[in-house]
């Protein structure tokens, strides 16, 4: 175990915890798990800056986490700490990797082309302290013993995203230089998934040849456009199945955008390989 000093990092201490409940509320964070050695996570991290400076080296490229700054470092890339100040601090929201196969945390795989380039974003007080009161809030839901306390947190932290990745967006759009094809791509596609499933209409919206602007989102995201389309409708349906067992199938199939019961089915089954009436009996 890495220390520093009479220094023990919260993940180390946690571990068992970690695995045990598969999320985690870290505080007192000082330094990388390993000190100035290369660190790979395991698990999908939320680094939130509280004082301080860290400089370091993310995948070999040069950042920084600083007081007001949150990072979303997903699994299996590379951090090592170059230098820091004596007074920095972090908090750290640690989710095990297997979490994000849960259905309501799609959202955070459709947003790793955002993150996975420069995970950090750096937020105004005002920002900083809305975050914080969240964070608060899954570590009330954590420490208490409540039914359905895994759904819950999982709302709760697929809204946090939502709301981190809204701050984000607005810098973004403040930066012209920093947009990306893939970018626009999903601000389209979440609010055209239900009525537009195919590649030609957000190429459109780009401007694009649908060849090219497929070309491009792969660059930028490591999938193709159609699958990301794909996996947000999926999500989607998955989340109505799942929670809103008060709608038949044709009703989530209507509020998807499908022309009837069996068109949805269909292209439910071939993206999951189960029928909706099964998934929701499975979950």
């Amino acid at each position: 175990m890495k220390t520093t000093g009479h220094y023990q990092h919260p993940m180390l201490v946690n571990a068992q915890k970690i695995k045990e409940n598969r999320f985690a509320i870290l505080d007192d964070v000082r330094e990388l798990p390993t000190g100035k050695e290369p660190f790979t996570s395991p698990d999908y991290v939320i680094c939130i800056g509280q004082r301080g400076t860290m400089q370091m080296t993310y995948d070999g490229m040069p950042d920084h986490s600083s007081k007001q700054t949150v990072a979303v470092v997903f699994p299996n890339h590379t951090l090592r700490m170059v230098s820091k100040s004596d007074d920095y601090l972090a908090t750290l929201v640690v989710v095990d990797a297997s979490l994000l196969d849960d259905p309501l945390l799609r959202i955070i795989n459709q947003l790793r082309y955002r993150y996975e380039p420069h995970p950090w974003v750096e937020l105004s007080h005002h920002e900083y302290s809305v975050i914080m009161h969240l964070v608060d809030v899954m570590r009330e839901t954590v420490d208490i013993d409540i039914p359905d306390k895994r759904l819950l947190l999982t709302r709760q932290l697929e809204f946090f995203m939502r709301l981190l990745s809204h701050y984000r967006t607005v810098k973004l759009n403040e930066a012209p230089n920093l947009k990306h094809v893939s970018t626009q791509f999903h601000n389209n596609l979440t609010q055209h998934f239900r009525t537009h499933r195919d590649v030609e209409f957000y190429a459109g919206r780009a401007c694009l040849t649908p060849k090219y602007f497929s070309t491009v989102v792969k660059q930028e995201t490591g999938h193709t456009a159609a699958w990301w389309i794909h996996a947000r409708v999926i999500a989607e349906a998955e989340t109505l199945l799942q929670l809103r067992r008060d709608l038949t199938i044709q009703a989530v199939a209507d509020q998807m955008g499908f022309p009837d019961q069996a068109s949805f089915s269909r292209f439910f089954k071939r993206e999951t390989g189960i029928s909706p009436t099964a998934y929701r009996l499975s979950v």
